[in-house]
């Protein structure tokens, strides 16, 4: 039987995307009959991490706002390199991992070639403070170049079925499977002051309010760390005055997160909004306890999580939320097989848009 040929693509530079990517192409290549090609940007940061794929194709993209507005003055160009490219090798299907600025290009040079595109969307609405210019005017041209899209969350599917770019596409909601490469010893094994961890872009949407109001309620005490990237802000000001937190408004490079999720106890995610989240795929495969709010996609992602605790955003549950969790921890189970999860996820792609 001839084999499926898959092209999976994502061209952001660090962050969530290259490694959905990896991993989704990775499950890909492990389901029978099934080849993939993966490309990334040439300054993917995994590429020199200890989770670099062994065969990818690189694209070279830009390097500041104007190398960006370079790209698409040379549009014309680039897709027709792309799709002569595409010919050389024309796969059945390709599967954008996480939406980006010149992912159009990409995606219209796929369609002159009559590849079917699938489009993993993540969110259906950029976050306060979240996101790059023009990324929702960008993400609706690419849905449109999409013949079927994916989303980690009914929350975004609902969000999406609205949108008028998306009249006529098939949405497809999976869950966000565990990222791969994440191990660590079990939750308190350290015997030590419980390990609190707030990991990931540190903007308001995050809740840092609401955590910097929550902490001083917990009666335990705590070793706590809140790590990212982001705007000075009154909020983290706060986060830093209380006692036994520390505050590192830091990029946090690919290498480092596997250690980082596993130094944790409990990874908190006390979000106002979210659609999904990332970290908190990370924490499940790393056999993390998780405290997150009750919005968005989290509710959905953490429902059947026995090691998640789910609570309203406000700081009295919050604060309620971490003190239970740390007085009586549910029994810790297995961690969940990352590997065959994002086969699953593979599968149900293919089985859905490639019979």
């Amino acid at each position: 039987m001839k084999a499926r040929k898959v092209f999976v693509w994502q061209w952001g530079k660090r962050g969530a995307g290259p490694r959905i990517a990896v991993d989704l192409a990775n499950g890909l290549g492990a389901l029978p009959r099934t080849s993939v090609q993966l490309s990334l940007s040439d300054q993917a940061e995994i590429l020199h991490s200890h989770h670099a794929p062994a065969n990818v194709l690189t694209f070279r993209t830009y390097r500041s706002a104007f190398g960006l507005f370079c790209k698409f003055l040379q549009a014309p160009v680039i897709i027709t390199r792309l799709f002569m490219a595409i010919l050389s090798n024309r796969p059945d299907i390709a599967i954008c991992a996480m939406p980006g600025p010149l992912d159009v290009l990409m995606a219209h040079a796929l369609r002159r070639a009559g590849v079917p595109v699938i489009t993993i969307i993540h969110d259906a609405r950029a976050h306060p403070g979240d996101g790059y210019p023009l990324q929702m005017f960008l993400q609706r041209i690419l849905i449109r170049q999409s013949s079927s899209l994916v989303t980690f969350s009914q929350h975004v599917a609902k969000t999406l079925s609205g949108d008028a770019s998306c009249q006529g596409k098939r949405i497809l909601s999976l869950s966000h499977p565990p990222f791969i490469g994440t191990n660590a010893a079990p939750p308190f094994s350290h015997q030590g002051k419980p390990k609190l961890l707030m990991f990931g872009r540190l903007l308001p949407y995050k809740g840092l309010d609401l955590l910097a109001a929550a902490l001083p309620q917990v009666d335990i005490p705590i070793e706590c760390r809140v790590i990212g990237q982001g705007p000075a802000s009154p909020e983290l000001a706060e986060l830093q005055k209380i006692n036994g937190v520390q505050v590192e408004n830091r990029w946090v490079p690919e290498n480092e997160l596997s250690q980082l999720i596993g130094w944790a106890d409990v990874l908190l995610l006390p979000y106002r909004e979210a659609s999904q989240s990332g970290v908190g795929a990370m924490a499940a495969a790393g056999g993390r306890y998780i405290v997150a709010t009750n919005v968005g996609g989290l509710t959905e992602q953490f429902a059947d999580n026995s090691q998640a605790v789910l609570c309203e955003p406000e700081p009295a549950a919050i604060a309620q939320a971490i003190t239970s969790l740390l007085k009586n921890p549910p029994p810790i189970f297995p961690v969940p097989d990352s590997t065959l999860a994002w086969q699953e996820l593979g599968r149900n792609i293919l089985d859905r848009y490639l019979p």
